[in-house]
């Protein structure tokens, strides 16, 4: 077959430069690749992984998924899986067959398509003298020429579609990261507003929200990586203002931690070793306590009723009450999520305490629920406690709930932090 057959479109189509350009800029590469001066280069590739590199690359080529899929249809027609682009690969369908594996795709639409295609540079024509698509072939039945596309300039063009679908993945999930951060900001804010509006708190807290509504609504997944990467720097910017006047509100009393030298825990030495959960009321939504302790979900109903009604009709008075036995390294080893909510990092229980305050009103745990576990374990032990909880925030179906359970066991003197952060770890 000769090298260079056919190179003009056939009837009023005009040859286009850049078209003509691709095409005596693969004829060189395929004359190059056989003479063995390619370097690594093999000018072969794996047609359906070609197809799936491209589906990911299309926005570099300008193509859209109906040009893919006339473009799968093509490679349908030849019988082999690898293509090899050192010389030209020529399919010929018919228009009706062609449209047949496009799924019924109409005439007009599948020219368009294919002109796609042609400009891209991922085929050439190979038009006949009266348009048609067909091969002529030997006394032996090898093909000798054929007319129709040529698919040789997909194959060459294997490592750079496969360089961009890398570049097109790893902008997406930069985007995906960046949209991620974008929603939790979004949330974060809008209950610490919500929060500080319900409490009544001083500050300018209707100019926040305003500024809020300015950068909300839907996230868009096909939106430029820069304009994402603006709105989360303003969120940034907006969330540390809120946080800030929010803790700014707080009295002495609320960001007071003295206990600290002193905080003691809740003994008992009959205390189930676990972060119990038994004996929740339905009403408040509480999950079972396999949301802290999944070793624990096989206990049988007799003996959680047995040791709940031990410990319901007993209700001893609080037990005195020892230092907190818990390292700041070991609590943040356990509940590291409270770090990104601490004003200034956390260097001290004290920022312990104030960070756990901007996690209570977005957890949606009233100021009366916080104030009695306060109350009653201690403003450390009720900041590990609600830190504890927040780790496991999507397993808990009503958080505040689950503080006022605990809360009440820790008035029985049957709570203790440290099952419950050993089931953290």
């Amino acid at each position: 077959m000769a090298e260079r057959l056919a190179t003009t479109p056939f009837g009023g189509a005009p040859l286009r430069a850049k078209n003509f350009a691709r095409m005596t800029q693969v004829e060189g590469q395929q004359k190059k690749l056989r003479d063995g001066g390619g370097g690594n280069e093999t000018g072969t590739a794996e047609k359906w992984q070609l197809i799936r590199a491209l589906t990911e690359a299309r926005d570099v080529y300008g193509l859209s998924d109906r040009s893919i899929a006339v473009l799968e249809a093509l490679l349908s027609f030849h019988p082999e899986r690898q293509l090899d682009g050192r010389s030209p690969i020529i399919v010929f369908p018919s228009n009706a067959e062609l449209s047949l594996r496009c799924r019924g795709m109409s005439a007009p639409t599948l020219r368009r398509h294919l002109a796609a295609l042609v400009d891209a540079g991922l085929i050439f024509r190979r038009d006949s003298p009266n348009g048609k698509r067909f091969c002529q072939r030997d006394e032996r039945g090898v093909v000798e020429n054929a007319f129709g596309f040529d698919l040789a300039p997909l194959a060459l063009a294997g490592d750079e579609i496969a360089a961009h679908a890398e570049a097109a993945r790893d902008l997406a999930r930069r985007i995906a990261r960046v949209r991620a951060e974008i929603s939790l900001h979004l949330r974060d804010i809008a209950k610490t507003i919500e929060a500080a509006l319900s409490e009544a708190r001083r500050g300018d807290w209707q100019d926040f929200v305003l500024r809020l509504a300015s950068l909300s609504g839907r996230v868009a997944r096909n939106g430029a990586l820069s304009d994402h990467l603006n709105r989360a720097s303003e969120l940034l910017r907006l969330r540390a203002e809120v946080e800030r006047a929010y803790l700014d509100s707080l009295s002495e009393q609320e960001m007071s931690a003295n206990e600290s030298v002193s905080e003691r825990h809740i003994q008992n030495s009959n205390t189930d070793p676990s972060f119990e959960l038994k004996g929740h009321r339905q009403n408040e939504g509480v999950e079972p306590q396999r949301a802290l302790d999944p070793s624990l979900s096989g206990m049988t109903k007799g003996n959680e009723e047995a040791t709940g009604r031990k410990a319901d009709t007993a209700a001893p008075p609080a037990p005195e009450r020892k230092s907190v036995g818990v390292s700041l390294r070991h609590f943040l080893d356990c509940c590291p999520q409270i770090i990104d909510y601490a004003r200034d990092g956390i260097r001290s229980w004290k920022d312990v305490v104030a960070a756990a305050e901007i996690v209570r009103s977005m957890l949606g745990i009233s100021p009366s629920a916080w104030a009695e576990a306060r109350a009653a374990m201690g403003n450390i032990e009720a900041a590990i406690t609600l830190s504890a909880i927040f780790e496991r925030a999507e397993a808990i179906r009503s958080p505040g709930g689950y503080l006022r359970d605990l809360t009440r066991k820790a008035e029985r003197g049957r709570f203790s932090i440290h099952p419950m952060l050993k089931a953290l770890q």
